[in-house]
This record gives structure tokens, sequence and C-alpha cells, in this order.
């Protein structure tokens, strides 16, 4: 493949789920009759359009690297085997134990910093959760298959030998994944970061996007809940600013890494019983 591929594979899908964003923004601001449709503060529909976008990207993402680099698409879901619905399933209970531990832990030791205000419910809030349990789940897989699936291999077409090439791709991959979601807090950019390399880990290790998109959609998913149930009825606002994050993360750092192993764990078995 063309050095210049890659950069298209990494590039595109990104700019194009920006480009629609601002483009729903828009249409949501004059249905909301906001002045400030581009504003912070997730509402229902702005959160819907987000998670459209984000799988809309993915989607693309695929497409372009099947099509650039002349390969089935199904190879870049998993490879050398088929895509497993039961191990996405194994997964995501998994994941979803692991994350609410940690995000348990963070109320515990830390409960002013994720921004939580006061438990309340409204027909807001009903909302976002209806839109969360519905949509986040495409949008999660669509972060996947932008980053796991199509940025990860492209960018380590650069390079011949293996492990390198895995390397090269890793960090590739994940430096992209923490710049598109945008944040100026150190912090909150490692983070951003780590998840990365440990979704990509993931992916890498069990030969597919189950085990990144299971833990990505436990993660997104859970999160909004808890954000939602703890806006005190109203959208909660999305922070991603200088002095946003803090050493709290160091939790959800661990969480990521805990994954990772149980992952490692479960695939070295599974491969030891066949």
């Amino acid at each position: 493949m063309s050095w210049w591929k890659p950069l298209v594979v990494i590039i595109v899908p990104s700019l194009v789920m920006l480009v629609l964003q601002i483009l729903l923004y828009q249409v949501v601001g004059v249905v909301e009759g906001s002045d400030d449709p581009l504003a912070a503060t997730f509402t229902p529909l702005k959160f819907l359009a987000v998670n459209l976008s984000v799988g809309t990207a993915g989607v693309l993402a695929i497409l372009l690297l099947a099509w650039t680099a002349k390969v089935p698409w199904r190879s870049l879901i998993s490879s050398p085997r088929a895509f497993d619905a039961r191990r996405l399933a194994r997964y995501l209970a998994g994941a979803a134990l692991l994350l609410g531990a940690g995000i348990g832990v963070v109320a515990l030791v830390a409960p002013d910093a994720p921004g939580w205000t006061a438990f309340g419910v409204t027909t807001t809030t009903i909302a976002i959760l209806v839109i969360t349990v519905l949509t986040t789940p495409i949008q999660a897989a669509g972060e996947e298959l932008m980053f796991r699936s199509a940025a990860l291999p492209a960018a380590a077409s650069w390079v011949r030998a293996v492990r390198p090439a895995l390397a090269v791709g890793l960090v590739v991959s994940s430096l992209a994944f923490a710049v598109v979601h945008g944040s100026t807090d150190p912090w909150l950019f490692g983070y951003y970061a780590v998840l990365g390399v440990c979704t990509g880990l993931m992916a890498i290790i069990s030969r597919g996007v189950e085990a990144p998109v299971a833990f990505h959609v436990a993660n997104n998913v859970l999160a909004t809940t808890v954000n939602t149930l703890m806006a005190d009825g109203e959208a909660f606002p999305l922070d991603r600013s200088t002095d946003s994050g803090d050493a709290s993360l160091l939790i959800l750092v661990a969480v990521n890494i805990g994954m990772v192993v149980f992952v490692w764990l479960r695939e070295r078995r599974a491969r030891a019983t066949s």
C-alpha cells in the first residue's frame, strides 16, 4: 500500500465525522431554537447527532481501508477467525463489572472529580438515557472501527517487521484517538491515549474487535448513564478544557489495564483449550 493511503484512512473519517457533527448541530440548533448550537452541553438531540456521526465515520474508515488495501472488509473486523458474538457478550459482561467497580471507587475517593451535582430524573434525563442505550453502542463501535480496525493496521503498514509495525500502529492510532477527542487537559489527553493503547492491545491479543468494542460500549454507556443521573435532571456539560481532568483518572487507567489482562487470560485459555 502506498505511503499516503494510510494517511487518507486515518485523517478523512475524522474530518467527515467533525463536519457531519457540525452540520447536525446546526440542524439541532434550529429544532431546539438554540442561539449557540455548538455549546458543550449535551442535549438529547445533540447527543444523538454525535453518536450517529461517529458511527458513520467508523463505517467509512473500514470501507476506505478495504478499498485502498484491497482486502475484504470482514478481515478488518476479525482475522483469521470469524466475528464471534458470544465472545462480544462475554467481554461486555466482564467490562461492565470492571468499569462499574472503577466508577464506584471514583465515587468513593474523588466524588467531586466527575463534576456530578445531584441525582435527578426529568424528561431530559429519560431522553438521554434512551438515546444512550439505543445509539451509544453505535458510537463506541464506530470509534473502534475508526481507530482499531482501520487506523491501527493502516499506520502499521508503514513498517515491514511485525512487532515494530504493531508498535507504530498502536502509537499512531492512539494519538489520533486522543487528538480527535479535543481535550486540552493533560490528564484527559493522556487518559484517552492510554485508552487507545489498551483497546488496541485488546484487538491485537484477541485478533478481533469484540473485546475493544465491548469495553468501549460498557465504558461509554455506564459513564453517560451515571453522568446523566447525577446532572440534577439537566443535560450534562461535556468539559474537556484545561484543568478538567485530575489524578482520579488513574483509577480508570487501572481499569483499562485490568481489562487488557482479562482479555489476555481469556484468549490464552481459549487457545489452550482449542
